[in-house]
C-alpha cells in the first residue's frame, strides 16, 4: 500500500472514533458462540412459523364461528404481544451470547 493512502476499512474506524462510537471488537466471536446464536435464531424462527400457523388457525375458526370483529381484533393482539415475547427472549440470548465476560 502506498505511504500515507489510507483503506476505507480505516477511513470508517477514525470516522466512528470521531464520533465517540469504538471500534469493533478484533477478536469476535468464538465458532461455538456462532453456532449457539445460529441455534437460537433458528428454534426462534421455528416457533415464530408454528405460532403464526396457530394464530391463523385461531383466526379462521373464529371467522367461521362469526365472531365480532373485537374477537379478531383480540386475537391479533395476543398474536403480536406474543411473536414480540419471542423476538425478544431471542435478543436478550443473543445479547447473552455475545457479552464479553459471558458465564460458562
Amino acid at each position: 500500500m502506498l505511504a500515507g493512502v489510507k483503506s476505507a476499512y480505516e477511513r470508517a474506524l477514525e470516522r466512528l472514533s470521531e464520533q465517540g462510537i469504538e471500534p469493533p471488537r478484533s477478536g469476535g466471536l468464538t465458532e461455538e458462540v456462532r453456532r449457539q446464536i445460529a441455534a437460537a435464531r433458528q428454534h426462534t424462527e421455528a416457533k415464530l412459523a408454528e405460532l403464526e400457523i396457530l394464530h391463523r388457525d385461531r383466526r379462521r375458526k373464529a371467522q367461521t364461528a362469526a365472531a365480532g370483529a373485537e374477537d379478531l381484533a383480540k386475537l391479533d393482539q395476543d398474536y403480536v404481544a406474543e411473536r414480540r415475547r419471542i423476538e425478544d427472549a431471542l435478543e436478550r440470548k443473543v445479547a447473552r451470547l455475545r457479552a464479553p465476560e459471558r458465564e460458562v
